[in-house]
């Protein structure tokens, strides 16, 4: 579920700032709150360091709904630079959170400037972002990822065993975020004819991504497989509960709702404690990772696997090359002929 904000608490053009890259950008309800967020603490920032509220008053509970715009029209580069240094030294903030707190300050001011012509040149334009050595993504190698799948096909004799097969065969075969996923809906789902006379057909599926973008992610046929005979199990629930009937979701929880966020890692917890691979740092994200590893060391051009993933930019994409280039040192290194 989204996250929201109290527009109560936000000043006449943060409330614009954030209709604007709502609905004309896209992003989606969780950036937009995070946004809000990260302004607050740099309107916060400002009227202290302008003398606006009173010394001993808690920094938390520093209100900006009554921010004046002429407060932010005065800002320089060296106003927010102070704000990034108050974010390390004060506020202890990672190189990761000060960073998307800067991409918040960088959106936000070009807003003001491109759309409300309160500056001639965004005084954030020349923000440097801090940078942090990104790791390589941690991912299951494929025989943990058939154990897994392996281990989760025995136990998938009720509905509920043919769910969780199908969630995780989609997760390691398409690469999917969980919030795709547990977003899928019944009439997401689709087939269509390869050719004109018939014959074999193409199955995909339609998913939600990031800033509401959708995209067609096409099915293999072990995801057709586990799609069906999960379908199947839900039909025959179908037959019983009246509810469930009008439940448009495709993975459903044991209350036949859809299936939350939180309930999918639960699951994920469980079948990895029960193939012994709990303990190592697997997640549900991991999931995502390991499907593009996999998928780029068979052959996958880099530009095709950002269409699969629904990355923005190929830079996101071009770590899966790192990993695979890392795998292959490594594969060497472990050649017996290898020592001197």
């Amino acid at each position: 579920m989204n996250k929201s904000y109290n527009k109560n608490e936000a000043p006449a053009f943060l409330r614009e700032f954030l209709d604007y890259m709502s609905t004309i950008k896209g992003r989606s309800g969780n950036t937009i709150t995070s946004y809000f967020h990260d302004i607050k603490l740099f309107l916060r920032f400002l009227k202290v360091k302008n003398g606006l509220v009173d010394s001993n008053t808690f920094f938390e509970k520093i209100a900006v709904h009554d921010v004046e715009p002429d407060v932010i029209q005065k800002v320089e580069l060296y106003d927010i630079l102070e704000f990034m240094h108050f974010l390390a030294s004060e506020r202890k903030n990672t190189q990761k959170a000060r960073a998307r707190r800067g991409v918040a300050i960088r959106q936000f001011f070009k807003y003001l400037t491109n759309n409300k012509h309160w500056f001639e040149k965004s005084p954030a334009q020349n923000l440097e972002m801090p940078r942090s050595k990104q790791p390589l993504p941690k991912s299951l190698s494929l025989e943990q990822s058939l154990n897994l799948l392996a281990d989760v096909r025995y136990e998938k004799e009720g509905w509920m065993g043919a769910r969780d097969y199908c969630m995780l065969t989609f997760f390691l075969n398409c690469g999917m975020r969980l919030s795709e996923l547990v977003g899928l809906n019944l009439y997401d789902y689709k087939r269509d004819s390869a050719g004109e006379k018939g014959g074999d057909y193409i199955y995909y599926i339609k998913v939600l991504g990031k800033g509401n973008k959708e995209r067609i992610i096409y099915l293999n046929s072990a995801c057709v497989s586990a799609y069906d005979a999960y379908i199947e199990k839900r039909n025959e629930l179908c037959l019983t509960n009246e509810r469930l009937r009008f439940e448009k979701a495709l993975f459903i929880s044991k209350r036949y709702t859809r299936i939350t966020p939180r309930r999918v890692e639960q699951i994920l917890t469980d079948k990895l404690k029960s193939c012994e691979l709990d303990g190592m740092g697997f997640s549900v994200h991991k999931l995502r990772h390991t499907a593009a590893t996999l998928m780029y060391r068979n052959g996958v051009d880099v530009r095709v696997l950002k269409e699969v993933l629904g990355h923005e930019n190929l830079g996101t994409t071009q770590i899966y090359t790192h990993v695979a280039n890392e795998q292959m040192r490594e594969a060497v290194n472990k050649n017996p002929l290898s020592k001197e």
